[in-house]
């Protein structure tokens, strides 16, 4: 019996109508993110047909998933909305806060003991409100997810850039901040500018070395990391259905790394196959039953650039494995062509550490062909030339892996397995050595290569791969060795080449698990107290942010201009700073400090002006709040790139920043800044970025007349007197305005909650 069947029973029941209704507003075949999104309307059936990249529009998402880290703010914001049960099925996944240090139970334990207050609290903020809650070690939110809650033809909503993982059980999954899970949560529309639609024609079949991954690293190439923003990416075509339900969402999820807002895959087999493998078969009997309606309509797969934006094709008989990086995910280069690369590069060929696992490539599939690969460390007498991790994606895969001797496997060429958690792939990885910087090279199967992204050493070459791939490197030790053409030399001195990686799509014994790791909420959790010491390093209570002063901003100090990319990772570390999450004075000390300063070409090192000396990023913005004068910050293409976290939204928010100028935003970061009523503008002349100087003082006209599609003024002061007067665009719209004017979507949510209670 699967989760909230009842609420997935009602979404097919309205399906049909829902997608006829749409058919008609739209007046043409539709695409199969068109059914899903006009079936999930806030007003019900649609009346109207809404203008891709243009039209926002309220959607009414089916679930709301949060991991650990994320999901402390959004529930401390959710607490100050005043209801008192989730309005929608709503979980809490553990898997963020376990730093992979020695092994799965021994780093478990530690964390356990470690973040015990911050456990507590999720628990019994989740038992109180009507919130599913996964215990540490349960595993990583979206193999959870897809596990237990995905579904074809749903809509949900995630705290986690990486929600879109979903998309591989057919379902439109966006991550959000948590100020758009406390909207949902608390029982109110969720907004999202109707997406442009991104078709990817699947041809052929994978085989031999070939996976999943490399379809993603071969889009990641073509579309770059901010060619899918503002789209969805939709996948077809005869490779699409040969391939595995988690293969599809392998691809669904490093989807993210292209800015897409989601991708996804029509309903099919192998769906229903996985539905049936992970005990929910009431839910593929169910999906059978509206089969038609949970994929595209034939017309639109026929001739597919006449109802997508943008197509792109790939043959999978003749896709070659790919390695992506370094230091950004969208770098693509086949095996082939790595040797000549790495050398064209500089780039260390000596591999030190292969790891596989993560929320991307956790399965039992992807284990089971790593497997068939270290089969052949002991068969042909090689032995493992790199480190070799893994970190299986839940602990029912877990269990079932080692049940059936996959683990033995591991550890009996040397290998290590991690917790069920993200681990390395978010920086919580206790690298021995990572101190001391060194150049290195690294690959793993995760889907982030940024600078110290893994491991916080900013000279470690990180490359991405299928884990068959990075198997194969690990064994090798040599970022240059194409297992496809190239041979090993053996303890014998034999030449010996391995053979192509297979595996099983699906548990042949069935899975299996003894504790899920799974805690049902109170059926009634009025009575449950939810304890915050006002004393704690890791969590506090949350103030309201102020309203806007109904005047236009004078006298704003430039307090960075970021230079080159500026990620969530640079804007709000991971790592060591995810103890942090719920206690934001405490993480506002790592705002900015990985963003490289324009001026100086230093990290964490800017210029306070009311001294002349330059300090940290944090410590110079605390000063400009103490003096009351407000700042902002200078950014340049694709600022806020990378994951959800809106802590990169709130810190500047709470430091007193009160706008962000950017020649381009990535779509979560951008909607993060709205809701918590910063300024979120963009250069009309991209090169007006050159005229911000480090000693500017900026005024921002307009605001009095705060306007959707009407730009604003920023007016240029300069420390030798003259001025420069700039024009810069907006996207918000009249109920985002209202979030500025209100200090934040919250405000208003708590204000009108009041007003109902009255």
């Amino acid at each position: 019996m699967a989760f909230d069947i009842e609420m997935i029973t009602k979404v097919y029941a309205n399906f049909p109508d829902r997608v006829a209704a749409a058919r008609i507003a739209v007046g043409k075949p539709l695409t199969l993110t068109e059914k899903i999104l006009y079936a999930h309307l806030w007003q019900g059936a649609a009346t109207t047909a809404y203008e891709r990249g243009k039209s926002y529009v309220d959607f009414a998402p089916d679930r709301v998933a949060m991991q650990d880290a994320t999901a402390q703010m959004a529930l401390l914001q959710f607490m100050q909305s005043g209801r008192s049960k989730v309005a929608v099925p709503s979980t809490v996944h553990c898997d963020h806060l376990i730093e992979a240090k020695v092994n799965g139970k021994t780093d478990l334990d530690r964390a356990v003991s470690e973040s015990s207050e911050v456990y507590n609290f999720l628990s019994s903020v989740s038992n109180k409100y009507g919130i599913g809650f996964w215990k540490p070690g349960a595993g990583i939110i979206h193999q959870v997810v897809l596990e237990n809650y995905a579904f074809p033809g749903g809509l949900m909503i995630g705290t986690d850039s990486h929600t879109v993982n979903a998309g591989g059980l057919g379902m439109i999954a966006i991550g959000v901040g948590g100020a758009d899970a406390c909207d949902v949560m608390a029982g109110l529309a969720w907004e999202l500018k109707m997406p442009k639609l991104i078709g990817v024609k699947l041809i052929g079949k994978l085989n031999g070395w070939t996976a999943p991954k490399d379809v993603i690293l071969k889009v990641a190439g073509i579309l770059t990391v901010k060619g899918g923003t503002g789209a969805v990416v939709e996948y077809f075509g005869e490779g699409a259905t040969s391939m595995s339900c988690t293969g599809k969402g392998t691809i669904c999820n490093m989807g993210a790394e292209v800015g897409a807002t989601t991708s996804t895959f029509g309903y099919d087999e192998s769906m229903s196959r996985y539905l049936k493998a992970t005990g929910r078969e009431d839910i593929a009997n169910a999906a059978d039953a509206v089969a038609e309606h949970l994929t595209g309509d034939p017309e639109v797969y026929a001739d597919p650039a006449s109802y997508f934006d943008q197509v792109v094709e790939i043959d999978l008989d003749t896709l070659e494995p790919h390695l992506n990086g370094p230091f950004t995910p969208d770098l693509a280069t086949p095996i082939s062509q790595m040797k000549a690369a790495a050398a064209a590069n500089g780039w260390p060929t000596k591999i030190e550490v292969g790891l596989i696992g993560s929320c991307t490539n956790s399965s039992y599939e992807d284990i089971s062909r790593a497997v068939s690969l270290a089969e052949q460390v002991t068969a042909k007498g090689l032995q493992l030339k790199a480190e070799f991790t893994i970190t299986p994606g839940s602990e029912q895969v877990r269990y079932t892996v080692e049940r059936d001797g996959y683990l033995d496997i591991f550890n009996n060429i040397g290998a290590t397995v991690f917790a069920n958690a993200c681990g390395p792939c978010i920086g919580m990885w206790a690298r021995v050595g990572a101190e001391k910087a060194e150049k290195n090279t690294i690959v793993h199967s995760f889907n982030r290569n940024f600078a110290k992204r893994a491991d916080g050493n900013p000279n470690t070459f990180a490359f991405v791969g299928s884990p068959e791939l990075v198997t194969a490197l690990a064994i090798a030790g040599d970022l240059s060795f194409n297992p496809l053409t190239d041979t090993l030399v053996n303890a014998k001195g034999e030449h010996v080449k391995l053979d192509p990686p297979t595996g099983h799509e699906l548990p042949p014994r069935g899975f299996d698990v003894e504790d899920a790791g799974y805690q049902a909420p109170a059926e009634d959790g009025s009575g449950v107290e939810v304890l915050v010491s006002p004393t704690s390093k890791r969590l506090q209570l949350l103030d309201p942010f102020q309203a806007w002063e109904g005047v236009d901003l004078k006298g704003l100090k430039v307090l960075i201009k970021a230079k080159g990319k500026c990620t969530t990772d640079h804007i709000s570390m991971a790592g060591p700073w995810l103890k942090f999450r719920g206690h934001l004075d405490n993480i506002s000390n790592n705002m900015l400090i990985g963003a490289v300063n324009y001026f100086n070409e230093k990290t964490d090192s800017v210029k306070n002006q009311l001294t002349g000396h330059y300090g940290t990023v944090p410590n110079t913005q605390r000063a400009y709040k103490a003096a009351g004068i407000g700042t902002i910050v200078v950014g340049d293409e694709n600022y806020g790139e990378g994951s959800s976290r809106e802590h990169a939204a709130m810190e500047p928010r709470h430091l007193g920043v009160r706008a962000v100028l950017v020649k381009s935003f990535a779509r979560i970061h951008e909607t993060n800044l709205k809701k918590q009523g910063m300024l979120a503008l963009t250069f009309a002349n991209k090169e007006d970025y050159d005229k911000i100087l480090e000693n500017d003082t900026i005024d921002i006209d307009g605001l009095t007349r705060f306007e959707s599609n009407t730009p604003l003024r920023v007016v240029l002061n300069h420390a030798d007197g003259t001025i420069e007067i700039i024009e810069v665009n907006h996207t918000y719209n009249d109920q985002q305005i209202e979030w500025f004017k209100a200090g934040g979507a919250l405000n208003i949510i708590r204000r009108d909650f009041a007003a109902t209670q009255a």
